[in-house]
């Protein structure tokens, strides 16, 4: 006795693309009362190219008073006037005169 069978599989791939957006280059952290630090910025999305979770880090050409405690209602400005929010995590010295922030994105990322 001979049977037979057919046998099908319909597959179907799920491809997961990973969009992974970076920005590192001149920077300028506008704070709350207006002034302007310029910097160099360090920064990348956070989920898989949802560019409203962002962070990174930003380092001060000049570490004043300012800088070292900022307050709250500060921005990032990129070049070509890209504006994204951001609240700082941290703030460490790295030398007697320079300082390393730690930054959070608040809304979408401005690269």
């Amino acid at each position: 006795m001979q049977v037979a069978s057919t046998w099908r599989q319909d597959t179907t791939e799920t491809l997961l693309f990973m969009i992974v957006t970076t920005y590192s280059g001149p920077a300028t952290l506008i704070l709350a009362d207006g002034a302007r630090v310029a910097g160099m910025a360090s920064l990348a999305t956070n989920h898989r190219g949802d560019l409203s979770g962002w962070s990174g880090t930003f380092r001060p050409n000049e570490a004043s008073t300012d800088v070292r405690k900022p307050s709250g209602g500060l921005q990032l400005e990129l070049p070509y006037e890209e504006i994204g929010a951001v609240a700082v995590t941290s703030v460490r010295k790295v030398l007697a005169t320079q300082v390393l922030m730690s930054l959070v994105g608040v809304g979408p990322a401005p690269f």
